[in-house]
């Protein structure tokens, strides 16, 4: 009678539900009828929650992290991108082997040099990015949103596209030194952005032109020296 009661009336706390039982006759103490008005409603917050405001804020959302691998001789190496929440357009790399927070300030300065900046910005906690990183971020009018300790889920997106270049491109590479990592990874971004289908946003390209072109014949143009093809219809 507890979940039906607190079910049908949204609006009645446990001292108003304890208050309708006693009426009828059935005595209870408030700590039970909370007990069981816990497993009726669901918990909601305050606020938004954060799935909630990352769709309605998508393409005003840029995330960022790094990928870390190694060359042939087992030395780390550390990418650095910038991509689009909505759009999933990666709009910045750049690779080097020591990411100190001045290096990584200023991959932000120049991916927003013209005046490209977005609404919000999500980082982890990595001590790669700093106080330096946070003021470019609010110079170019973009707000820092730090992930949670441990919460990978606060930046999806980021994290599948590193999946998504481990799987598809470094995985089947030996890496000589930063400069190779970035020339390969920028060939991987182009294929990321003008030909490869997202599932996140319906198999859509991010970068890529629409083709009503039915009648052509299908080529297939070789990306990463033949790794992947890019299925296209010729002019």
């Amino acid at each position: 009678m507890i979940r039906q009661m607190a079910t049908k009336n949204r609006l009645w706390g446990a001292e108003r539900i304890r208050g309708e039982l006693l009426k009828v006759g059935i005595k209870i103490s408030k700590r039970t009828v909370q007990k069981y008005m816990r497993s009726a409603r669901e918990r909601r917050g305050g606020g938004q929650t954060w799935a909630t405001f990352v769709k309605n804020h998508g393409n005003d959302i840029w995330c960022c992290d790094f990928v870390q691998t190694h060359d042939l001789l087992f030395r780390p190496l550390f990418l650095f991108f910038l991509l689009n929440q909505g759009s999933r357009q990666v709009v910045h790399i750049a690779a080097t082997r020591n990411p100190r927070q001045e290096w990584t300030a200023q991959q932000l300065r120049n991916a927003t040099v013209e005046g490209l900046a977005p609404r919000f910005l999500i980082r982890d906690r990595d001590e790669k990015f700093g106080a330096a990183f946070d003021r470019v971020a609010e110079g170019a009018g973009a707000r820092v949103i730090k992930t949670a300790v441990r919460a990978p889920n606060m930046n999806p997106v980021a994290e599948r596209f590193v999946g998504s270049l481990r799987r598809e491109a470094l995985d089947h590479v030996l890496l000589l030194d930063d400069q190779h990592l970035e020339n390969v990874a920028r060939q991987y971004v182009r294929y990321f952005n003008r030909a490869r289908p997202h599932q996140g946003i319906g198999q859509r390209i991010p970068d890529g032109p629409v083709n009503d072109n039915r009648a052509g014949k299908v080529i297939a143009i070789p990306v990463l020296g033949g790794l992947h093809h890019d299925y296209r219809r010729a002019a």
